[in-house]
């Protein structure tokens, strides 16, 4: 199980960081796609695919759903919390916000139909909050620190190692919501706000709430296919739903500001 785990941990790493560095080298208009992968997702629910049942898949991808509006529940108390207090503090909150969010959702019934009207709900309510808060669009523009890929690379490995070689133990309800767990949020939010202030990770954040849409196409996909078709074929079926939604996003971003 150890040699698992690492194998695991490793390669998770190495998809995250050369996803990261892919979209900073191609440019916007591949790099907009590309970003829109789910590259803590993808390997966790690959690994799934492999091991484990269906129906413990589908379970799974349903629990993510819930772990992914409890990130909209993220985003929005890190956006409140930022106008006022430092990042520590801040992401403190919003941690606070995404564990009783995952709790109260995770109790939810009703599978993944429920699941993606709970996080319609979320949603609107952030679309809401963006409206009224009318943050200014981020502007800075630095490469990436190696530590800063590390960090996000180190974090996604252990928590999709975790959450697939202990699944059989954890249950299908815990390891989806240790998949979906707001690991870029957490390190993106913490390394803007400290290195060009709270405005910019605000904004930031406020900004990748619709690019989550990408990865609630491939949780629903593997919720809604997993059972039927196999754990292998789903992930890849919800692959393709993903990147056609972050393709659509990036479309439709790059009209809004043709006008």
């Amino acid at each position: 199980m150890i040699i698992a785990l690492v194998i695991k941990m490793l390669l998770t790493a190495v998809v995250v960081i050369a996803v990261t560095l892919t979209v900073a080298h191609v440019g916007p208009r591949l790099g907009g796609i590309v970003a829109g992968t789910p590259i803590v997702l993808g390997p966790a629910f690959f690994f799934l695919g492999r091991e484990q049942e269906a129906a413990f898949i589908a379970e799974a991808a349903v629990s993510t759903l819930h772990a992914l509006a409890a990130t909209l529940l993220f985003t929005i108390a890190y956006v409140l919390a930022a106008g006022r207090f430092a990042a520590l503090a801040s992401l403190s909150m919003a941690l606070l916000a995404w564990m009783a969010g995952a709790a109260v959702f995770a109790r939810l019934p009703g599978g993944y139909g429920i699941a993606l009207v709970t996080y319609a709900a979320v949603f609107a309510l952030a679309l809401g909050l963006k409206y009224w808060l009318r943050l200014p669009q981020a502007r800075v523009r630095a490469p990436s620190r190696w530590s800063d890929l590390l960090l996000r690379g180190v974090i996604a490995g252990a928590l999709v190692g975790v959450a697939t070689t202990a699944a059989t133990q954890a249950g299908p309800d815990v390891s989806g919501m240790l998949i979906g767990f707001p690991v870029g949020f957490l390190v993106i939010a913490f390394t803007l706000h400290q290195r060009f202030g709270a405005p910019v990770a605000r904004a930031t954040v406020t900004t990748a709430q619709s690019g989550m849409l990408s990865l609630v196409a491939f949780a629903a996909t593997e919720a809604i296919t997993a059972r039927a078709l196999g754990g292998i074929i789903a992930f890849y079926l919800a692959l393709a739903a993903s990147l056609g939604v972050s393709a659509l996003l990036l479309l439709a971003t790059r009209q809004g500001h043709e006008r």
